[in-house]
């Protein structure tokens, strides 16, 4: 036997095989619908008995295999079931013949066989027969299963006549020999009249009657068979049949502690009937021994009633303990035969199958390692796939993850061996997608963002570009775009230089021809492979909503001409302070943006490449009101230490406006980076109000400007200084030209002046103003200008003011038109040295009194707009002079 079947389980010991084929050209589709609909008739209850029939079905099965079925019966094929179209009654002469041909391939084992015929009809088909069953067409055959029933019912006829005919004691008939295939050979010429040789063929045939006990679901009587075998067997040192018996007797145990199978189906049997309790399946006795039942207790019809009770207690059954060591056994005497390798091989299945619903995962393993190493002939590439197929789902269910990988890795890698004429780069993909949870590994970057990792990242990327050569030998480049992707974001920190050089160039070449997208990639078999944002290409560590510049900015005004209203909220103070990156990220900001205005958001950035870093397309990803983004274009050193990077859009409409995160376009790649998907990022919030469109304001004058900068009094303010020499009285006109740069037209002006001096002790107006000539060129619609005259004359009083003369001169004002021997003078700041009076040297410079006035500061404008004033446009224009003296 060289085609091991890896489904063996314990249980299948008490099965018959059934083989169901097509015959002639028969739909794949339909022949598999029948095939369910027979397979599904798997446990039938024998009429006036307790015992239950157990069928396992085939549609393919070697016929060498068949021959192993002297040596275990559950391998012997016993049923035959054939299918067939059949459209006219010409054809059908030819289509029985070939049934019979398909008989004649397993005729020397076959209980009964049956065809079914479809779409044939007329006088044949009306004919009644036993072994043929005509039906109409394939929709139109409800009496399928009946007659799965009926022909279950003629196996057991025949299997019940073959038990009793070698379990009854025929004394004096010679017992005959039964061998395997390759034994008919050595026992050519052997003294069949030795007592060696008649133990060894009642062995063998105890051994044999214990399996057909057992198929007939009679497992008292086969126990005892297994136990009377074992004995027997073993003082003739049989090995290899005594590893079938020792191997029939831990099946016939299993079968008893786990009525519910082996195989991983839960529920799919159920408990034994017939001469066991209905508790068998709860008796899990490890202190159970093997007792021998006394071969005068057998009858033909089963177990002597005298003995009956003792068995039902299976005292003949092993313990859970008991068969592990007993497979063991068995499998050590398989070990002997080089021929026996399929039955080694497939006892260690069984062993395994029973270990993993025991717990018992270090036996387990034991039992797989020696299945590995088990010498069969050369396998195909296919029985080599499936069989590490096996290997791997064994090691599935024992709980070794990691080993289940492994071998599940090199069926991938043999659906791809040189040796395929056509390698199946779809199944070889498909099966490295499966072990992926064994290395730890998950094609969803959200889970590599949650903390440490886990696995071995050598593996794992050595995984992934397996992958991804699979993908492009399937003619997928978006796959190989993706999982490509997917390993320069999620093994960035483990990659040499070299490498991350290597992985680039290979994903820039990928994506010339298929860019990568933030779509999810859908897989023939469902799977969904979520979008890779390198979020790490570049990393970002802080992201700042920047203020708009100042003179943008817009300002709320308590009050039109300064005056203070406090709207300060009560301070309330609360030790509980909750620190949440969310919260952080949701909170309101303190400034407004306005509609239609360029806005910036500042990020600290830095590339982690050995290289130099080229992102292009980078943008803001924005959600509640329309935004225009401008995408950037930046290149980032090698390895580089924080960079600061300024994105900008446009509001296009008002409301609330939140920063998400943002878009970038990396070697081909285009990602959408979400800021809660980036571990230790930095904010100042990322939301923001977004107000309508103000008017702008642009304000030029006739004045030079000033060579000494006023600070503003605060600094929200706009401020600009101009300078102007007067002597004292004279007037100059002060030209200031409006121009709307905005596209909001501007409909009110208001003007108020404010004369500065820190000691407060100068008095006179200096500013005057006509707003009628300016106010009859409003609203001042987008690009125009107009023109606003400002009066400035220096009007100072001297007469009275005693201090006032000592500061000024302090200050540095040159006063002229006083008698120097003033009193005041003298008595307020006396001289040093005493000097003659000359009258006439105090009429020198002429008889102008002057002042030097300097700095007019144009220090604060104001722009109001339609949300804080629903009636109209204002804008408050505040002059403040300040007065300097040099």
């Amino acid at each position: 036997m060289s085609v091991p079947d890896y489904m063996q389980c314990a249980e299948d010991h008490q099965t018959l095989l059934v083989v169901v084929q097509p015959i002639g050209i028969v739909p794949e589709e339909s022949f598999f619908r029948i095939y369910k609909r027979i397979s599904a008739v798997s446990q039938v209850n024998v009429r006036d008995s307790q015992r239950v029939l157990y069928i396992r079905y085939r549609h393919h099965y070697p016929p060498e295999n068949n021959e192993w079925g002297d040596f275990q019966t559950h391998r012997k094929v016993v049923g035959l079931i054939t299918i067939t179209d059949c459209s006219s009654a010409k054809d059908w002469p030819q289509t029985f013949e070939k049934f019979h041909v398909q008989k004649e391939m397993y005729g020397s084992t076959l209980y009964d066989s049956r065809l079914f015929v479809f779409g044939l009809q007329g006088e044949i088909a009306e004919q009644p027969r036993t072994d043929v069953a005509f039906y109409p067409s394939y929709d139109e055959c409800e009496t399928v299963e009946k007659r799965i029933e009926d022909f279950i019912e003629s196996l057991f006829i025949v299997l019940e006549s073959k038990r009793l005919d070698r379990a009854t004691d025929k004394s004096g008939d010679k017992i005959p020999l039964l061998c395997v295939p390759f034994e008919k050979k050595d026992f050519v010429g052997l003294d069949t009249d030795s007592r060696h040789y008649k133990k060894r063929c009642q062995g063998r045939m105890r051994k044999h009657v214990g399996d057909l006990c057992l198929q007939a679901g009679m497992l008292q009587d086969s126990l005892v068979h297994y136990h009377m075998a074992v004995e027997l067997l073993r003082s003739v040192n049989d090995f290899l049949w005594l590893g079938a018996a020792l191997e029939g007797l831990c099946s016939a145990s299993v079968i008893y502690h786990y009525p519910g199978g082996t195989g991983g189906k839960v529920g799919s049997r159920r408990a034994q009937g017939g001469s066991l309790s209905a508790e068998a399946g709860n008796r899990h006795r490890p202190g159970a021994q093997e007792v021998l039942i006394d071969p005068g207790a057998l009858t033909s019809n089963g177990i002597n009633a005298d003995t009956s009770a003792e068995i039902g207690r299976a005292k003949n059954c092993l313990s859970p303990e008991d068969i592990i060591d007993k497979y063991k056994e068995a499998i050590s005497y398989y070990g002997k035969y080089k021929n026996a390798g399929v039955i080694e091989l497939e006892a260690c299945v069984k062993a395994v199958r029973v270990l993993a619903i025991q717990k018992r995962s270090m036996e387990a393993s034991e039992f797989l390692q020696n299945a590995v190493y088990i010498n069969l002939r050369q396998l195909s590439e296919e029985e080599k796939i499936q069989r590490y197929s096996i290997l791997s789902e064994l090691y599935e269910r024992i709980g070794f993850h990691r080993k289940s990988a492994f071998f599940k890795r090199i069926a991938a890698m043999q659906c791809a061996a040189p040796s395929i004429p056509e390698p199946g780069w779809r199944a070889c993909y498909k099966l490295l997608l499966e072990t992926l949870p064994g290395y730890s590994l998950s094609l969803d970057p959200k889970d590599f963002s949650k903390g440490t990792h886990r696995g071995w990242a050598a593996v794992q990327m050595r995984l992934l570009h397996e992958l991804v050569y699979a993908s492009r030998r399937m003619g997928n480049p978006a796959l190989s775009v993706r999982h490509l992707s997917f390993l320069l974001q999620t093994m960035l920190d483990f990659l040499s230089d070299q490498e991350k050089k290597d992985v680039t160039q290979s994903l820039e070449s990928y994506t010339a021809k298929c860019p990568g997208t933030m779509e999810f990639i859908t897989l023939p078999d469902g799977l969904k492979l979520p979008p890779v944002p390198f979020t790490k290409l570049p990393i970002v560590r802080s992201v700042k909503l920047l203020n708009l510049p100042t003179s943008l900015r817009p300002h709320k005004i308590k009050s039109l001409l300064g005056q203070n209203v406090s709207t300060k909220s009560p301070f309330i103070y609360s030790p509980i302070i909750a620190h949440s990156r969310g919260e952080e990220r949701t909170k309101k900001i303190d400034f407004q943006w306005v509609q239609g205005d360029v806005c910036e958001v500042q990020l600290m950035v830095y590339n982690p490449m050995p290289f130099e870093l080229r992102v292009e397309n980078m943008g803001l990803l924005t959600t509640g009101v329309e935004f225009e983004s401008l995408p950037a274009a930046l290149s980032l050193p090698a390895e580089s230490g924080l960079y600061p990077v300024t994105l900008v859009g446009v509001p296009q409409t008002t409301g609330q406006i939140t920063i998400n995160g943002y878009h970038t376009s990396v070697f081909g790649v285009f990602s959408d980076c979400l800021l809660d998907n980036l571990p230790g990022v930095k904010t100042n919030g990322c939301t923001v109000e977004v107000i309508p469109a103000l008017p702008r304001l642009q304000i030029s004058t006739s004045l030079p400007r000033s060579a000494h900068t006023l600070q503003p009094s605060s600094g929200d303010e706009i401020s600009t200084s101009v300078s102007v020499q007067l002597y004292n009285g004279e007037t100059q006109q002060l030209i200031i030209k409006l121009e709307n740069i905005g596209t909001e037209p501007l409909e009110t002006l208001e003007v108020t002046a404010k004369t500065v001096n820190t000691k407060e002790k100068l008095y006179g107006d200096f500013l005057s103003w006509k707003l009628e000539d300016t106010l009859s060129q409003f609203p001042l619609k987008p690009g125009k200008i107009a023109t606003f005259v400002v009066n400035i004359k220096v009007k100072l009083d001297f007469s009275c003011q005693e201090n006032l003369l000592q500061d000024l001169n302090d200050d540095g004002i040159s006063v002229s038109g006083l008698p120097l021997s003033s009193p005041f003078r003298q008595v307020v700041k006396p001289r040093v040295e005493a000097k003659p009076v000359n009258p006439q040297e105090s009429s020198k410079g002429g008889d102008f009194s002057h002042v030097k006035v300097s700095d007019i500061k144009i220090s604060k404008i104001c722009f109001y707009c339609s949300a804080l004033w629903p009636n109209e446009n204002k804008l408050l224009f505040v002059f403040l002079l300040n007065i300097f003296t040099f």
